[in-house]
């Protein structure tokens, strides 16, 4: 495979990962988002206000936890490159232990009640920790890609160039753009509306859809240039 299919495969992939894991922790975990930091400031908000519509501390922890994968994955990172390590496959390995860890711990708190048990919390904070690393990853060693679970800037981006593609003010730059925006967003709806089935179909063992995505990342030889 080339480096421009790869950068597009791993782009699309990545995206629909991103969407799919956010789509099921907010279904399954009480309107948890594990990788939308804007949303959780809001429902952080709205929990303080009122501490008995949501499960508050779980809004309050998926925070910091998101923080901690986030951290976690600098680190990583930091170490690579102080060995002259490629980078990218670790923090393949690390999302997904961390993702096995959200698909264990739920699977063992279904089914899910109205109160937040520990493991149901352990599963959150998981999911949390694992989508703060694939952002990191993102920002630090894919950043020739569209962001993967950022989507309003995404959006934001599309509209734009397509705006300027349709008054006849686009270059190549503005087509390549296009391209480069529309699979992540594309990739992204489909994984939300795809978890969404998922999880009221087969509960918390739907995360093997991005579990299994990390694994054949992990397996798929290095792109040819």
């Amino acid at each position: 495979m080339d480096a421009q299919g790869y950068s597009r495969l791993q782009g699309s992939s990545m995206g629909f990962l991103a969407g799919y894991v956010d789509t099921l922790g907010f279904t399954a975990l009480f309107g948890l988002f594990t990788a939308h930091v804007t949303g959780n400031f809001v429902l952080i908000a709205v929990a303080l206000a009122d501490p008995g519509q949501t499960p508050t501390l779980l809004k309050l922890l998926a925070f910091p936890a998101f923080i901690l994968g986030v951290a976690a994955a600098r680190l990583l990172v930091a170490n690579c490159e102080r060995r002259d390590k490629p980078a990218v496959k670790p923090t393949y390995v690390l999302q997904l232990v961390l993702l096995i860890g959200f698909m264990v711990c739920g699977m063992l708190a279904e089914p899910v009640g109205r109160d937040v048990g520990a493991l149901a919390m352990a599963a959150g904070l998981f999911g949390a920790a694992a989508m703060g690393a694939h952002s990191a990853a993102s920002k630090l060693l894919l950043s020739h890609l569209a962001p993967t679970s950022m989507m309003t800037g995404n959006v934001t981006q599309l509209v734009i160039d397509t705006v300027d593609r349709l008054r006849g003010a686009a270059d190549a730059a503005t087509k390549a753009r296009c391209a480069k925006f529309f699979w992540p967003v594309l990739a992204f709806a489909l994984g939300c509306g795809m978890a969404a089935f998922a999880f009221l179909a087969f509960g918390f063992v739907a995360l093997i859809v991005p579990v299994a995505i990390l694994v054949w990342h992990l397996c798929l030889p290095a792109a040819r240039p």
